[in-house]
């Protein structure tokens, strides 16, 4: 949520992240700065009844202790109708103070100075590319293909359990999803500093609205109506929610949580090989990075979270580039946003398996999360961070197609060998 004083101070500001996000309309800026006036003046009238109602009921209380009650019937009289008249403003404000915070919620984050301006994914920025893609002698196949050839991935099987976009991870197909969720948790918590934890795979509304999946992405998520819960679209949901409503003391920033959940989204996917396989999936496995930070230290906390997501793919030797997101592809709630993209030589195209993204204080300012120390007077509002580190699906169709032989056995990178305890899928066929 947008901090009202840039509304009022600095309206052009906000037209202007709206325009170069392409989310929303930049009317209705004024729209909600007219709101705050409104609610500013209301709020002034308020007041100014309540003064005269508790001026008048002393009077009343003055006349009534020494007998004069008939000199205070007039007051009486006058005291019922500033009471309607309170109740009137009240029940006023409290309708324009929820159609402003209602408001307030669909204005987008604005984006940090250094995020390139564009429209699509076209233009974003490469920051580095990082590996050697790889060549083959023989025809490199696309990893649906070496799924089946292992039996290490069902499709057909978990459409007919849940519908498309619901595999099911087979023998060392299975094992390889448990040995990659423990090396990127080992790699988060034993080189990164993160704490480990396991969260809810269901949120509540709040929850969802404090990181902004609410009201921006709810047709993205699996509702349970019954109960009013969400399954949850990452991790960074239920992590962030943990410290809404509290003020975090001093010395316990920064704050760096990993988390694996299982993922669900209700993506609605297109046809062909973009969407094939691994590439987009409504269920799916993560590690979410998590960080919550003091403001003055965001940015450089940002370029250390989008290490702490390089750090998995170079230790399994996967070729990958960092994306500088632009204005126009960062997404709402994002101040600035890095994407990594996995080399992928079996579709001969680039697979994102992680973004990471610095929000300010947008997502604090929503589940009012804050911190104080000795320099400040008041709590002040933290700034959260978060990344992939990493999302599965993806990374396993790279690591497969990467590492395939010519004899379509797989190789497994040495770094993963300790977690799956085997070296190779497959061998001669």
């Amino acid at each position: 949520m947008i901090d009202i004083q840039v509304l009022r101070e600095d309206p052009e500001r906000l037209r202007e992240a709206i325009r170069v996000k392409g989310i929303g309309e930049p009317s209705m800026v004024d729209r909600l700065a007219a709101l705050d006036v409104r609610r500013r003046e209301t709020l002034t009238r308020l007041q100014d009844v309540q003064a005269q109602l508790n001026t008048t009921s002393r009077q009343i209380g003055e006349y009534m202790r020494s007998g004069r009650r008939a000199d205070a019937e007039d007051l009486i009289e006058a005291s019922t109708r500033l009471k309607a008249g309170t109740k009137e403003l009240e029940e006023t404000l409290h309708a324009i103070e929820k159609e402003l915070d209602r408001g307030l919620l669909d204005l987008p984050n604005i984006p940090h100075p250094s995020v390139p301006l564009g429209r699509a994914s076209n233009d974003n920025v490469v920051v580095t590319e990082h590996g050697q893609r790889p060549s083959f002698d023989f025809p490199a196949k696309a990893h649906w293909d070496l799924a089946e050839t292992h039996g290490l991935i069902d499709f057909e099987r978990g459409a007919k359990v849940a519908g498309a976009g619901f595999p099911v991870y087979v023998g060392r197909g299975a094992r390889l999803q448990r040995a990659l969720v423990a090396f990127f948790l080992d790699t988060a918590v034993e080189q990164g500093g993160y704490t480990e934890l396991q969260s809810p795979l269901l949120v509540n509304a709040d929850s969802a609205r404090g990181t902004g999946q609410l009201p921006d992405k709810e047709e993205l998520m699996y509702e349970v109506q019954r109960d009013e819960l969400f399954l949850i679209p990452t991790a960074e949901v239920p992590v962030t929610n943990l410290y809404r409503d509290e003020i975090l003391e001093e010395g316990r920033l920064p704050i760096k949580l990993a988390a694996y959940t299982p993922c669900f989204r209700r993506e609605a996917g297109s046809h062909g090989t973009t969407v094939r396989g691994l590439n987009r999936l409504h269920q799916f496995d993560k590690v979410e990075l998590v960080q919550f930070v003091e403001p003055g230290s965001s940015y450089s906390a940002l370029e250390e979270l989008r290490k702490d997501a390089e750090r998995p793919l170079k230790a399994l030797g996967l070729p990958y580039r960092v994306l500088l997101m632009c204005t126009g592809d960062m997404g709402f709630t994002q101040s600035k946003k890095y994407d990594l993209e996995v080399w992928s030589p079996g579709q001969e195209r680039w697979l994102e398996v992680s973004s990471i993204s610095n929000f300010e204080a947008f997502q604090a300012r929503r589940m009012q999360i804050r911190y104080r120390d000795d320099r400040q007077r008041k709590p002040a509002l933290v700034h959260t961070l978060n990344g992939s580190g990493l999302a599965l699906p993806r990374v396993v169709a790279a690591l497969l197609e990467h590492y395939q032989q010519a004899d379509r056995s797989i190789v497994i990178p040495e770094a993963l060998r300790p977690y799956t305890r085997f070296d190779r899928i497959g061998g001669a066929l």
